[in-house]
Parts: structure tokens; C-alpha cells; sequence
């Protein structure tokens, strides 16, 4: 299976030399696709109503979630990135820490994951999911990740959608009332002329 991962890295992995636009948009995907999760979240909070909330909640627990298992993975198994090994082209900074599962795709897919979980964010679900495809070859190409630590990933962050979706009833409504407590000190003012909702 490590010889598989390793073969299928150097296929997708940049070359010695890669195209300068290549280079931007496989950087753009790597490092900055991630800046859409909040975006998405802070909008839908601050214009969503009380269905729209509680679902961007349950999908940030389960962003969470899927970072706290990465965590555990981590500790218990440490698997080495391509540069630590000498294998490849990296072409950006990163720390020499585990390389399993990606932390990047397993934040993307589990709020994505989560979103899917519901009808109305479905098509958010689809667009973040899709966006993951992108996310995962940069990482690749740029040289810091195998393809099994995509993978990885992915069932990491199904996992965590499938966990805070199942125990969304233990923690949800409490939280939601905590968030919106701290909603209503932060966003009085623009709550009363209606630029935020209530």
C-alpha cells in the first residue's frame, strides 16, 4: 500500500521546474481555498435564520470533530510527509508533523459532509465538497501530502458530519442558545437597524 501511495504522489506531484501559473493556482488551492469555510459561516449566521444557524453549528462541530480525530491519528501514528522521506518536489513550507490524514480536506469535507446531512445548505454541501477535489491535488502537487492522507480525509471527515449529526440533540441546543447570547452583545447595534439578524 506505501509503495502505491508513493507512486501515485510522484504521478501527481509537481516537477522540477512547474508552469508559474500552475504553481499560483495549485498555491491558491492549498493555502487559500480553506478562507471560504469561514466566509460561508459568518455570512450564514449573520443573514440565516434559526434552521440556517443551528445547521452552520453542527457543521462546525463537526469540523471540529474531524480535527480533534486528526489529532488522535496523529499521536498514535506518525506518518511522515513526502519531505521528510526525500521523496519528490516540495514547494511550499510546511512543519515536519503527520501527514495522515490531511487537516485542510478533513475541515473542508466535514463541514461540506455536514451540509450534505440537510436540505436546504445542499447545494453549499455540493459546491465545498466539489471545491475538496482541488484542495487535495494541490496539496499533492505542492508536495506535502500522499494521496492516502486524502483519503484518510475523506473518512475522517464523514465520520465527523455522521457523529454531529447523530448527536446534534445533545449539544445543539444549548450551544445554539450560547451563540446566541454572544450574537446579541456583539451585534446589537447593527441588529437594530437591521443590517443583522436577530
Amino acid at each position: 500500500m506505501e509503495d502505491l501511495n508513493h507512486a501515485l504522489f510522484l504521478w501527481l506531484n509537481a516537477p522540477g521546474h512547474p508552469s508559474t501559473l500552475v504553481l499560483a493556482i495549485a498555491t491558491f488551492f492549498a493555502e487559500y481555498a480553506i478562507c471560504a469555510l469561514p466566509v460561508i459561516i459568518g455570512f450564514g449566521w449573520l443573514r440565516g435564520n434559526e434552521h440556517t444557524r443551528k445547521v452552520l453549528l453542527e457543521a462546525t462541530a463537526s469540523g471540529l470533530a474531524g480535527l480533534l480525530i486528526n489529532q488522535i491519528i496523529g499521536l498514535v501514528w506518525q506518518h511522515p510527509r513526502p519531505f521528510m522521506i526525500s521523496l519528490g518536489h516540495t514547494l511550499i513550507p510546511h512543519a515536519a508533523d503527520s501527514s495522515f490524514p490531511s487537516d485542510h480536506l478533513t475541515l473542508l469535507w466535514a463541514v461540506a459532509f455536514s451540509f450534505l446531512m440537510h436540505r436546504s445548505p445542499r447545494l453549499v454541501g455540493m459546491a465545498l465538497a466539489s471545491l475538496g477535489l482541488p484542495v487535495a491535488w494541490a496539496r499533492i502537487y505542492l508536495g506535502v501530502h500522499f494521496p492516502l492522507d486524502m483519503v484518510g480525509a475523506a473518512l475522517v471527515a464523514w465520520l465527523s458530519a455522521w457523529l454531529a449529526f447523530r448527536e446534534m440533540r445533545v449539544f445543539l441546543p444549548a450551544t445554539y442558545r450560547l451563540a446566541l447570547s454572544v450574537h446579541r452583545v456583539i451585534f446589537g447595534k447593527l441588529i437594530q437597524i437591521g443590517w443583522v439578524r436577530k
